[in-house]
């Protein structure tokens, strides 16, 4: 049986209650949103199946299988069962990437962003606002829900506010994030803006991103069903398989990419190393 997943939210009236802008009541459900525990009053549970004795309705389960591929660095390629493609920190040279329907971006380098995307884009989502405001993403595209998170980056060795952006991609019932190129441990907060992640995108550098030691808290309490790894320059692979333990499988495909769906999550989070990365 493949590990499903269910968040229960004990404080939905403490939501409702609270007041909330015209653009956040126009936002779209998302399915992958939790609260964190450390918010007052608010009860964060993750159950599966097995803690509840329930078997899954298989036609609950998600609504088409997506398709995962590495097209290099810290560019992965999404195909949505609608036929939706996102490149994840397109720069539009590297990698093997067809004109993408979405492209997201972070700034951190050149090699995670263009400032002359091909037009044929339907959708540029930049992870920074060039005037310093927290970008804030909110799209629908056919068949997947696309926000974002701000987090700080360095520069010139100060930290900007919201100068990254954790982007997640709702598709099929499953909830996939990418964490950018990350440059600080995330907070309380940062987690339940992001909500569950059932496949990450990891950065595993060893130091222009963070350490392992501080990428792989993060991974840990995440407990996504698959984690890919990315943005592999300096530490070894090997040094962030092996401090994130044993609960973690790892798995090297011999493929620069996969099919999932929400049925067919593995049951133990596992490591999935893609050809290339």
């Amino acid at each position: 049986m493949h590990r499903f997943k269910a968040f229960i939210l004990v404080a939905a009236a403490f939501l409702l209650a609270s007041p909330a802008s015209a653009q956040e009541s126009q936002r779209p459900f998302s399915q992958c949103l939790a609260v964190a525990q450390s918010l007052p009053g608010v009860t964060y549970a993750n159950l599966t199946p097995e803690d509840l004795d329930l078997k899954p309705d298989p036609a609950a389960a998600g609504t088409g299988e997506v398709e995962i591929s590495f097209a290099g660095h810290s560019t992965y390629v999404i195909t949505t069962p609608g036929g939706i493609t996102i490149a994840t920190d397109y720069n539009g040279w590297a990698g093997n990437v067809a004109v993408p329907d979405v492209v997201t971006m972070n700034k951190a380098h050149s090699s995670h962003f263009t400032l002359s995307p091909d037009e044929r884009i339907g959708h540029v989502l930049r992870g920074w606002n060039f005037d310093g405001t927290p970008a804030d993403h909110d799209v629908v595209v056919d068949d997947v829900y696309i926000r974002n998170v701000t987090t700080d980056i360095r520069n010139f060795g100060a930290m900007e506010p919201d100068g990254n952006s954790i982007f997640i991609f709702e598709v099929a019932d499953l909830c996939i994030g990418h964490l950018g190129h990350l440059h600080h441990p995330l907070e309380d907060r940062h987690f339940a803006q992001i909500g569950r992640l059932d496949i990450v995108m990891v950065p595993v550098d060893g130091g222009l991103t963070l350490s392992h030691t501080a990428m792989t808290g993060i991974a840990q309490r995440l407990q996504s069903s698959i984690l890919l790894p990315m943005h592999r320059r300096g530490a070894p692979l090997s040094s962030f398989i092996e401090m994130m333990g044993d609960k973690f499988a790892t798995d090297f495909v011999n493929d620069t990419g996969f099919t999932i769906s929400a049925r067919t999550l593995p049951r133990q989070p596992t490591i999935l190393v893609l050809r290339g990365v």
